[in-house]
This record gives C-alpha cells, sequence and structure tokens, in this order.
C-alpha cells in the first residue's frame, strides 16, 4: 500500500499545514522490525484523513538514552536541537509510537521550552475509535484468537496510560486474557533498564524470557506490545522459546490495520 507521507517542510511549502506531527523515532527510523510499525501508525493516519508531517532528515534523537545513562548535559544538547526545530515549524500535536519518546517529549522537553500536546499512537487510535473515525471492519482476522497485552514501562507505570492500547484488541471478536503482572504490576521487558544491550547479572534470567514464559504460559496466538523496544525484547523471548511459528508478536497498530485489511 502506497503511504502519502510529507515533510514539515514539504508541506509548508505548499501551503498545507497539518494537523499534527508524527514522531517517527530512532528505532521507527532504522530498526527492520520497527519500520513496519511506523507504516502501520501511517497507515492508520491516512485512511482516517489525518493531515499529518514528519521532519524527516531533520528528525533527530531524543536524547532519552543519553539522559538515563546520565549525560544530563548531552540530553540538553540535544533536546535543545529538536525544540528549535519544532518550535520554527510551530507544532503543537505530536504523536509518536514509542513510548521512550512519547515520555520525554511529554514530560522532560517542557522544563527547556518545548510545549507541546504528545499522544502516544494507542491514544490517538482509542480517540479514533471513541470518535467513530476508524472502526475494525474485518475482525476475522482475529476471530477467536488469544491475545496477551505486555504493558511498556514509560507508557503504563510512568504516563498511566493502560486502557488505550486494550481499545483496539477490545474491539475484536477475539479473547484478551492478561499476564499476572500486568498494568501497574506490569514487569519490564528488560529494555528501559539497558538489559537490551547487555549480559544478565549472574546467576540471573534474562529478563526478557521471564517476561515472554509469563506470555507464552497462557497460550495466547498473539502477544500484543506498544513499543518497539518491548517488540524486541518479546520477539526474541518468542525465538528463544521456539515459537515463532506459534505466537506473533504484533503492535496495536498493527492490529489494527490488520484487522482491518490495511496491509
Amino acid at each position: 500500500m502506497e503511504l502519502h507521507i510529507k515533510t514539515m517542510s514539504e508541506m509548508l511549502a505548499a501551503g498545507e499545514e497539518p494537523e499534527l506531527l508524527f514522531w517517527v523515532g530512532c528505532a521507527g527510523s532504522f530498526d527492520e522490525r520497527a519500520q513496519k510499525i511506523t507504516r502501520a501508525v501511517a497507515t492508520i493516519l491516512n485512511n482516517v484523513g489525518i493531515k499529518f508531517a514528519i521532519l524527516g532528515t531533520e528528525e533527530s534523537c531524543t536524547g532519552d538514552p543519553a539522559k538515563r545513562a546520565g549525560n544530563e548535559f548531552l540530553f540538553q544538547m540535544m533536546a535543545m536541537t529538536n525544540i528549535e526545530i519544532l518550535n520554527a515549524y510551530n507544532v503543537k500535536k505530536i504523536v509518536t509510537a514509542c513510548p521512550h519518546c512519547f515520555n520525554t517529549l511529554k514530560n522532560e522537553y517542557p522544563e527547556l521550552g518545548g510545549n507541546y500536546e504528545v499522544i502516544h499512537h494507542s491514544q490517538l487510535i482509542q480517540q479514533l475509535i471513541d470518535d467513530g473515525r476508524l472502526k475494525i471492519e474485518n475482525g476475522e482476522t482475529f476471530k477467536g484468537k488469544k491475545i496477551t497485552y505486555h504493558d511498556p514501562c514509560y507508557l503504563g507505570r510512568a504516563n498511566g496510560v493502560y486502557e488505550a492500547p486494550r481499545a483496539v484488541i477490545e474491539q475484536l471478536d477475539a479473547e484478551l486474557t492478561e499476564m499476572k503482572r500486568c498494568r501497574s504490576n506490569g514487569l519490564c521487558c528488560g529494555a528501559g533498564g539497558a538489559q537490551m544491550f547487555k549480559e544478565p547479572e549472574k546467576g540471573n534470567k534474562d529478563i526478557n524470557v521471564e517476561r515472554t514464559e509469563e506470555a507464552l504460559a497462557l497460550k495466547p496466538d498473539v502477544i500484543a506490545v506498544s513499543c518497539p523496544f518491548c517488540m524486541t525484547m518479546i520477539r526474541d523471548g518468542v525465538k528463544l522459546a521456539d515459537k515463532e511459528a506459534e505466537v506473533q508478536v504484533l503492535d496495536i497498530a498493527e492490529i489494527a490495520t490488520k484487522a482491518n485489511g490495511w496491509t
């Protein structure tokens, strides 16, 4: 499916004003699997008629990894560069598919002069469903399937967003089965704690393996996520368990597009 995506500079040059800016993020730009999530979000925006733009090559990392690693100076340098670009384009509303970008743009940029309405893509999808602009037309794709949802730390515990991602699943003729550790008691996949880049401490199991085992114990057909880093960690866990042929790991946006036959 052809995607119609313009950069902010292209849109403004054409005399158009976008409703929102889609912040793609590093993972959504460069990670091959996360790129599919980016396409899914763009597909939804196109199909519901939302005029949006991206920054393209003008977008850089939010600085979240630098801040979490303790380099506040580097974070502020990166953040100020982004804020200057966003403010120059008079950006008011931002949607992002990454909870890490979401948290940083929403909660930390205002301290540096970057004040925007920032929403996670699951929140946007829930709003579209509630407003009747997005309907799940082809529920047959997931009919009778068992789905469990993993709460990302920076979306759930850090920002209290629990219902929005589940709104899509609730539209399906499918069974939503919750893991014992979910919502505010959810278990981190490990990526946000840097386990994505290191070996586990001696004597400990890989945290993503532990989390994936909790999901697989429910015998789901689909493990739903709403973070590109959770996607990587959970997919690795499924692969290590040799369950790739039986269990799909899908982002909430991908579930919405597949259910509607938009892929």
